[in-house]
């Protein structure tokens, strides 16, 4: 028995009269609060205008959660669709199961939509963005705490997980806590990305690429020490070989883009951005007209003047 451990909650789920409170739906929630939050932070310091960030991500988290929940069911299958299953389970978000990489891919499919209607350059909201995803991640793994769910191989480290459930195949005893371990993975990924953003004014989509290629780091060897069943290709697990593929992809992206699309957007959001620059033309313009019509009293005056002096010597 372990002395020291990190103990699982014996329930995730409280009641509020005949309505569920779920402890997995609220990390979600939170974490797509704390994504919105901080990246209208950034979105508004790059020059874009406040609430632009949450306008596309009502596009965006939709098509998010819809993606993660369909890479899932597609990837395990076997859990709604195989004898003895019943296929309606396949619906229940709240019982866990939204797999990252269909989350991002379809979500990044809303935000492309909701950014075309709003007439904003994808890339640059892409690179506002990035590190508030990575926190949101950071957060919401903290459901699959609440659900028992996710962990890793068997540990006597004074930070194992102690599993108390038996549901769904778990066998109770002491794990390593992979879910803990990813969620500090993103914090550090968050953390990363708002560095080299600062120090190499990373744009055109480079960080959110940053953001890709650091998650998928620790999401492979992480996802290597999980003991969940799932898919395996070559005697690696389905999303080990998924992490490859897309860290290959963002890192082939970050070298192509800096070559031919070097330094950092100059707008955003061009409505915000022309807003100034018209406002000081019409400044201007303004001040010609009073100019203008100040030498025209002036011309008057003098014109007046000179005639009175004129009046005097022809009398004379």
């Amino acid at each position: 028995m372990n002395l020291a451990y990190i103990p699982s909650p014996s329930h995730g789920v409280q009641y509020l009269g005949p309505i569920p409170l779920r402890a997995y739906a609220f990390c979600i929630i939170i974490g797509v609060f704390v994504a919105v939050w901080f990246g209208n932070r950034r979105w508004i310091a790059r020059g874009g205008q406040s609430g632009t960030v949450a306008d596309i991500a009502v596009w965006a988290v939709p098509f998010g959660l819809v993606g993660g929940r369909l890479y899932h069911v597609i990837t395990d299958y076997e859990l709604y669709f195989s004898e003895g299953r019943d296929w309606v389970d396949a619906f229940k978000v709240w019982e866990g199961g939204l797999g990252i990489w269909g989350a991002i891919a379809l979500g990044a499919l809303g935000a492309w939509i909701g950014a075309r209607r709003r007439g904003i350059p994808m890339p640059a909201y892409a690179d506002a963005v990035a590190p508030g995803i990575a926190f949101a991640q950071a957060i919401g793994r903290w459901g699959n705490w609440f659900n028992q769910e996710l962990y890793g191989r068997e540990t006597h480290l004074p930070w194992a997980l102690h599993i108390t459930s038996s549901e769904g195949g778990r066998v109770p005893g002491y794990y390593h806590p992979t879910f803990l371990y990813e969620s500090l993975w993103c914090v550090g990924v968050g953390l990363l990305v708002i560095w080299a953003d600062r120090r190499f004014k990373l744009g055109h989509g480079r960080a959110f690429a940053l953001y890709v290629a650091a998650y998928c780091v620790g999401r492979g060897w992480i996802e290597y020490m999980r003991v969940d069943d799932a898919h395996h290709i070559l005697g690696l697990r389905l999303n080990d070989w998924t992490a490859l593929l897309v860290f290959l992809l963002a890192v082939a992206y970050i070298v192509v883009s800096s070559k031919k699309r070097p330094g950092r957007e100059a707008v955003v959001e061009p409505g915000v951005s022309a807003g100034p620059v018209k406002d000081t033309e019409a400044v201007e313009d303004t001040g010609a007209v009073k100019g203008t019509e100040a030498v025209k009293d002036t011309e008057a005056d003098a014109d007046a003047e000179g005639e009175e002096r004129a009046a005097p010597a022809e009398k004379s």
